[in-house]
């Protein structure tokens, strides 16, 4: 996948001086059209911009091509999706199983901890909500193996599953629109791309990504609006849950312009002022109190019908403890939440880690929650090889040794219960930072044995310079699904849609280990399928 389809056409496109800069404007100039933008960092906007700094928008990362992509392992992952979205709205449900995960990785993750503690405490007093929605996204890189016979297979494995703020599903779709219309008006243009077109022209499938998470939130609205009873005569809205201070503004926009209920963007600090909980109904709905230019003229209050969290991932959204009881407010209400504290805690890492095991499928955790055979095994060939650091398995105590050889260590990631990129610990940092974790602590880990993907070039704008060279392409699909929550009359809920909702291709630099757009490793970028 180096090249484009043969071996004597290099990809992308050799460009000069004079044909890069072409590009480079009009890609920003599409950009800023368009919306594939976000805020500047605050370091880059001088001290006589900090008042226009709410206004200021920029270039977001993205390669000036799309990046050769496996057909065959494209269609794998978008297959693989709806299988996926049940899977996770069935393990959100098994509230045991999730029990035990939490107590494995208790003794090294506070986080992971307090956030179960918010869902006993909503437990003690009853749920009232009677539907989950969930927007996911599947990470996946392509593993390049020699086969016996000395030839290459690709195959398609998955990174981590992602359950709460599923990002770049509002800009993956403008980075296919960007890449489609330099296809057809710049690309033609230079003077290296005629050999690239005649041995491959362009494959960019449609990405509608941001129109698809839209409809997730809007039929969970529809939901909302027929299960639940009229409150007080009140108009209902969509809450977003956003970080203070969001420089991926233009990501969510879009998807917020693409909801038709009213939508009220709140931040995560802001929860206890800007909404209530009337507790003195047994449903407890979720009021958002919309407020005028002054706090003494109150505006419109609404119901809140489905909550979706794009902060509240990790541990710098909790400063203090009203930050946690906001989040209980939160999970205490009627709304459908996007996510549960339930659905937060099955994206974590153990479970990916539990799931993968190899196991007979008859008590395989996996074959549990999908007891048909034909959907196991499409997701069991998208597991990669994960392993636990307890020490009560057998495996577990494998991979403690493996973890602190300093050869073998180099095959693996080390990964804490954490989103939002920057988490990781690679190759020879893994036994160093071991050693600064006290060792009854390690079983809040999982080892990942490192995914190897075939060679690629690209180019990559970012902050108004190129780097050109080898990349790394992590591909995510989305998925939006809806169920009823288990109750006394059904242990399992029922799923009410399912749906695959576009992709997004995030490339980094081949150097580079992290690969999140937000925590400035990766970039945006589309598949030129091949």
């Amino acid at each position: 996948m180096a090249t484009a389809s043969s071996s004597d056409v290099s990809y992308p496109p050799a460009v000069d001086e004079a044909e890069r800069q072409r590009l480079v404007q009009v890609i920003k100039d599409w950009s800023i059209a368009n919306g594939l933008t976000v805020r500047p960092p605050p370091a880059a906007v001088s001290a006589t911009e900090a008042e226009l700094a709410s206004t200021l928008a920029m270039t977001a990362p993205v390669t000036l091509f799309p990046s050769p992509f496996s057909r065959s392992c494209f269609e794998e992952a978008q297959g693989a999706q709806e299988p996926y979205n049940e899977l996770y709205a069935k393990i959100s449900q098994d509230e045991a199983f999730l029990s035990r995960v939490v107590a494995e990785v208790a003794g090294g993750d506070e986080f992971t901890t307090k956030l179960w503690g918010v869902h006993e405490r909503v437990k003690k007093e009853g749920y009232t909500h009677k539907h989950s929605l969930g927007i996911f996204r599947s990470d996946y890189l392509i593993h390049q193996e020699t086969t016996e016979a000395g030839g290459e297979h690709l195959q398609i494995k998955q990174v981590e599953f992602n359950t709460i703020a599923a990002s770049f599903g509002g800009l993956s779709g403008q980075a296919s629109s960007l890449h489609k219309f330099l296809s057809k008006n710049e690309y033609p243009l230079l003077q290296a791309s005629s050999k690239v077109a005649a041995a491959t022209g362009y494959s960019l499938p449609d990405n509608t990504s941001s129109r698809d998470i839209a409809a997730g939130l809007q039929a969970a609205f529809e939901v909302y609006n027929q299960s639940e009873p009229v409150y007080k005569g009140l108009p209902r809205c969509v809450v977003f849950l956003v970080q203070d201070g969001e420089r991926n503004v233009f990501d969510q926009r879009h998807i917020e312009y693409a909801v038709e209920a009213p939508v009220f963007r709140v931040p995560f600090s802001q929860i206890l002022k800007q909404t209530s909980v009337d507790t003195s109904s047994p449903r407890r709905p979720l009021l958002y109190h919309h407020l005028r230019e002054s706090d003494a003229a109150p505006g419109t209050t609404f119901e809140v019908a489905v909550v979706y969290m794009r902060a509240g991932y990790g541990p710098s959204d909790y400063p203090d403890e009203s930050a946690w009881e906001a989040r209980y407010q939160v999970e205490r209400s009627s709304a459908i939440k996007c996510p549960t504290v339930l659905t937060q805690v099955a994206g974590t890492k153990k479970v990916q880690q539990i799931l993968a095991t190899p196991s007979d499928a008859t008590t395989s955790e996996l074959g549990r929650f999908v007891p048909d055979t034909n959907s196991q095994a499409t997701l069991r060939r998208t597991f990669a090889n994960i392993y636990p650091l307890d020490t009560t398995s057998a495996a577990g105590r494998q991979a403690r040794e493996w973890a602190q050889d300093a050869a073998v260590c180099r095959k693996f990631v080390l990964k804490p219960q954490r989103e939002g990129g920057g988490n990781n610990y690679y190759k020879d940092k893994i036994p160093a930072h071991l050693q600064t974790v006290p060792a009854e602590h390690w079983a809040s880990y999982i080892l990942m044995e490192l995914i190897t993907p075939p060679p690629v070039a690209n180019l990559i704008l970012r902050n108004g310079q190129i780097e050109q060279g080898g990349v790394i392409c992590e591909l995510g699909i989305y998925g939006t699904c809806i169920w009823s929550n288990a109750d006394e009359t059904s242990t399992s809920g029922n799923i009410v849609r399912n749906e695959t909702a576009g992709y997004l291709l995030r490339t980094k630099g081949d150097q580079s280990e992290e690969g999140g757009v937000a925590a400035g490793f990766g970039c945006m970028d589309s598949v030129n399928l091949v």
